[in-house]
């Protein structure tokens, strides 16, 4: 969602008539795009705006730097306070107001404040060549949420839900298409929850098939989706969409019932395992990807046990994991019963470990196997080219860069517990 952000403020200034600048140094106008969705990414803002404060204060005094996202829209003027470097705050609503925010910066050298979660996100025209060169590309279709888990702090710096048409998505991945993006990933707090702020008939299943109709487009991806609101219409579209990939990301969190509750998930442990049955018994070779956090209030070692069991009985093909850190302003910052940071670390690295292998085993079973794999572009390793399989599988192998952009035929060679070493056998 950050990154989509990032793109979309990106588009404004590229309208503006401003170009991007190769790095920080070399930049007139900087803006720091934030989350806060855990203790680490708020604290990494911090570092970054106070590299960027200095940067400014001692060097470059015309500098304009600005902070946008969830940090900003949380911490408001204290921002401006803490740092009188900065020129604006933007919130996460405010975005749509950002060329009248420009302007006031930069013509009338004020500094702006601006976080009214009440605005309902508007996005800039499409009719320039921004995503020109790039394969993949994201597309929001909702911005805020509903559920109040209790840990989570993105109801009150995201706000409450609201879904886009289906007449500006389409418009938006058309536009997208126009300029060469093949994948489309949709983007959403609760993408499960979707349904459309004018046509009331059309959730998330059938933006899915409006989507999956579009002439350019050869693959749809979705993120992120709340068991508790995985309907069977929505599990059918795998098999029934030609364009949906057989990947999703179903956040789990924890194991324990107990916990769960705690958590306000409102889902049980059993309740998701039956939604695991429904995502297999589908025989499309289907990767489930999730989310655990561990060292919740209240979890005993009995709890963290159960987080482990389901783990290995469902044989996740990944998860991101992290340790709990309290949200100011939630329900579990409150909670008695708080883990040990030492305890949080050592449960992180059994579980990860745990995880390491089943992915490791999980990837095994591509060995020998043929995927059709979408060139995305050069690998980090150097030397070779890079894509994904449908199941969000990486897959580094040896391409000449004219397939950039089509969907290859790979033969898998080699695995590892992050990627795949593939062997080119034709361009499909």
């Amino acid at each position: 969602m950050n990154e989509y952000d990032s793109d979309l403020v990106g588009r404004f200034l590229v309208n503006s008539g401003l170009a991007p600048a190769d790095n920080h140094g070399n930049a007139d106008f900087i803006i720091i795009n934030t989350c806060t969705v855990r203790a680490k990414a708020q604290q990494k803002a911090f570092s970054i705006l106070g590299r960027m404060a200095a940067l400014k204060k001692k060097r470059r005094p015309d500098l304009i730097l600005g902070i946008m996202g969830c940090v900003a829209q949380q911490e408001g003027p204290d921002l401006i306070n803490r740092f009188p470097e900065l020129d604006f705050v933007l919130g996460t609503r405010e975005i749509g107001r950002f060329p009248e925010i420009l302007d006031r910066v930069m013509n009338g050298h004020e500094k702006v404040v601006a976080v009214d979660l009440s605005q309902i996100k508007s996005f800039p025209d499409m009719n320039h060549n921004y995503y020109q060169g790039r394969v993949k590309g994201y597309l929001s279709i909702m911005e805020g949420c509903n559920n109040f888990c209790s840990f989570c702090i993105v109801p009150f710096v995201r706000g409450r839900e609201v879904s886009r048409t289906s007449r500006d998505i389409i418009r938006e991945a058309e536009c997208l298409i126009s300029q060469g993006i093949k994948e489309i990933t949709l983007l959403g707090q609760n993408v499960n929850s979707y349904l459309s702020r004018e046509e009331k008939d059309v959730g998330f299943p059938m933006l899915l098939k409006m989507l999956n109709g579009l002439d350019g487009l050869t693959r749809i991806r979705f993120t992120t989706s709340h068991p508790k609101d995985l309907s069977d219409q929505l599990i059918r579209c795998f098999e029934e969409l030609d364009k949906l990939c057989p990947h999703i990301h179903l956040p789990l969190q924890s194991g324990s019932n107990k916990i769960l509750s705690r958590m306000n998930r409102r889902y049980t442990r059993e309740e998701y395992l039956e939604l695991v049955r429904k995502l297999r018994d589908m025989g499309l070779d289907l990767s489930i990807t999730s989310d655990i956090i561990v060292g919740f209030p209240g979890e005993t070692d009995e709890d963290f046990k159960m987080t482990l069991e389901l783990i290995k009985r469902i044989e996740f093909d990944g998860i991101y994991s992290f340790k709990y850190s309290d949200r100011k302003g939630t329900l579990a910052e409150k909670m008695n019963g708080k883990v040990s940071e030492d305890e949080k670390a050592a449960r992180l690295l059994k579980l990860q470990g745990i995880q390491h292998a089943i992915t490791l085993k999980r990837n095994n079973n591509y060995l020998g196997r043929l995927q059709d794999v979408l060139v995305e572009g050069e690998s980090k390793k150097g030397g070779q080219l890079t894509g994904r399989t449908g199941s969000n599988k990486i897959v580094n192998f040896d391409c000449n860069s004219s397939n950039l952009g089509h969907i290859v035929k790979v033969l898998i060679k080699g695995v590892s517990s992050n990627s795949l070493q593939g062997l080119l056998v034709n361009r499909q």
